[in-house]
């Protein structure tokens, strides 16, 4: 191994180098090394502090030259590469160099990456926020006895008994930085099921869903009726309430109950389908529903108070309801929600 961990700084060229760092490299992982062990002897071929992280469980590795835990607190990285498996970056390596970089920095990141992969996939279970669709759904659908929607679980890596959250998510971001953005240092899966987004996780933290996501968070216990109750809470949301909880909706989620055909022929939800047309007018109604102030939503909508009630004056005559009646008001909301469930201004 000695022999093998020359000084980079005494390689006679580049590709004499390349070719004894892939040696060294292979040499590691055939002794099946794991993850503090490739961490020392990568701080030790490159002379200087040497880091992994994995996103999943958000595990820190650095060690220093010597082939101790680096004690100092971290120094900006000199150089990173992400570590990839299956498609997916489920971590990060980097060197903390203090001096000039060395050519073969960037030869030695990318081999070190390549390692850390192999040790996370030879280390169950797999270290992948993507899981396979077949089992997602075997554990969120109602038709699964309990049996199997405990194998699925297991197999997914979820401990029996502890909780699983679940959020069914509409994004053009792809499922695996959301789950590791709500989801931090705990396991979390997803998967694609038709054009909805699954997220099973051992935490959800909905304040951490990025902009440009439409999440409903389920709260039952049991995954499948979470799921029914994420995908019910996703109809609820839109531009101005991207993540919507099922237990903060209340009474609010009746309105998911009333049949597709009783709804589109309601007087008021038409009226709203008629407004949208104009999208100025749609955007008003949702912020003076949303605030049911008229000075509040002049604020949100950048515009002079006097602006929005005349344009409030416009809608309501086109609604047929007096918006600044507290019964308007309530009946608007109401329409405006039922308009959404059906599908209305869906922009997911």
């Amino acid at each position: 191994m000695e022999a093998l961990a020359a000084r980079l700084s005494h390689l006679d060229s580049y590709v004499q180098g390349t070719i004894r760092v892939v040696a060294f490299y292979d040499t590691l992982m055939r002794r099946r090394v794991d993850l503090p062990a490739l961490a020392r002897a990568s701080a030790g071929l490159a002379e200087c502090v040497t880091g992994i992280r994995l996103h999943g469980t958000g595990r820190v590795i650095r060690a220093s030259p010597a082939g101790t835990e680096a004690a100092a607190p971290p120094a900006p990285a000199s150089s990173t590469a992400p570590v990839t498996l299956d498609e997916e970056e489920i971590g990060t390596v980097w060197l903390e160099r203090t001096g000039p970089p060395n050519p073969l920095d960037e030869v030695l990141l990318e081999r070190l990456a390549i390692g850390v992969a192999a040790v996370a996939e030879r280390y169950g279970p797999a270290r992948t926020t993507m899981a396979d669709p077949a089992l997602v759904e075997l554990a969120i659908s109602a038709d699964s006895d309990e049996a199997a929607r405990a194998r699925a679980l297991q197999l997914l890596g979820f401990a029996a008994g502890l909780p699983v959250r679940v959020a069914a998510v509409r994004s053009q971001i792809p499922l695996d930085r959301i789950g590791g953005l709500v989801c931090t240092g705990r396991l979390v899966k997803a998967a694609l099921l038709a054009d909805v987004g699954v997220i099973l996780a051992a935490t959800l933290d909905a304040g951490r869903f990025p902009a440009g996501v439409c999440a409903g968070i389920g709260a039952a216990p049991s995954p499948d009726r979470a799921w029914r109750e994420a995908r019910t809470a996703l109809r609820f949301t839109g531009p101005h309430k991207p993540v919507v909880r099922y237990d903060e909706l209340g009474a609010l989620a009746l309105l998911a109950e009333i049949p597709e055909a009783a709804a589109r022929d309601n007087a008021d939800v038409a009226a709203v389908g008629q407004l949208a047309r104009a999208p100025e007018d749609l955007e008003t109604l949702e912020v003076y529903c949303a605030t049911g102030s008229l000075r509040r939503a002049a604020t949100l909508l950048h515009l002079h108070h006097s602006s929005v009630a005349r344009r409030l004056e416009q809608i309501g005559k086109t609604l047929g309801i007096e918006l600044t009646e507290p019964t308007g008001l309530l009946r608007a909301r109401l329409a405006l929600t039922t308009w959404r469930l059906l599908g209305g201004g869906l922009r997911q």
